[in-house]
């Protein structure tokens, strides 16, 4: 059964410093636990993911990892990115083709994406029922899904109401 998702923060008014630094807690965690390495680069890929709740595509995360003086090396980027979203660290929002950290690493789950198209903000949003749904639906015509990316555009609260 999926651990209940926390409330959705990038949306709300919160202290952000002690966001990112508790999901980067539990990453170190989770890495260690699994006996792998969050090498340098992954670090620093990780904690750039970090420092807002917006997806990063993987050139603007190679960019400031080059004005920090880092080589330019995309493959090694793309490397970092895969390592992340291969071990629940971060995900990979298609509609934007960008990456964004994940909130709950560790955590079973399988958000949706709430991205708002004025401020790119993004933020998980628990789906676990409608991924059930979507799945029985699939499965009246004997459909098996494999992989089910969930992805909702629109505003978030604060673009909404300054659209009002």
């Amino acid at each position: 059964m999926p651990v209940p998702l926390q409330p959705l923060a990038a949306f709300d008014t919160h202290d952000h410093a002690q966001c990112a630094g508790g999901v980067m807690a539990r990453a170190e965690s989770l890495v260690a636990e699994r006996g792998l390495r969050l090498t340098p680069v992954r670090r620093r890929v990780l904690e750039i993911l970090l420092e807002s709740h917006r997806a990063l595509g993987a050139y603007d995360v190679l960019d400031r990892l080059v004005a920090e003086g880092f080589a330019r090396q995309p493959p090694v980027v793309y490397r970092a990115l895969d390592f992340l979203v291969e071990n629940g660290l971060a995900h990979r929002v298609r509609r934007l083709n960008a990456f964004a950290a994940c909130m709950h690493p560790g955590e079973a789950h399988q958000p949706a994406f709430l991205i708002c198209r004025s401020c790119n903000m993004v933020a998980e949003a628990p789906a676990a029922r409608v991924r059930a749904a979507f799945e029985a639906a699939a499965a009246e015509v004997g459909f098996t899904v494999e992989r089910l990316s969930l992805e909702a555009q629109g505003l978030c609260p604060a673009c909404a109401q300054g659209a009002a």
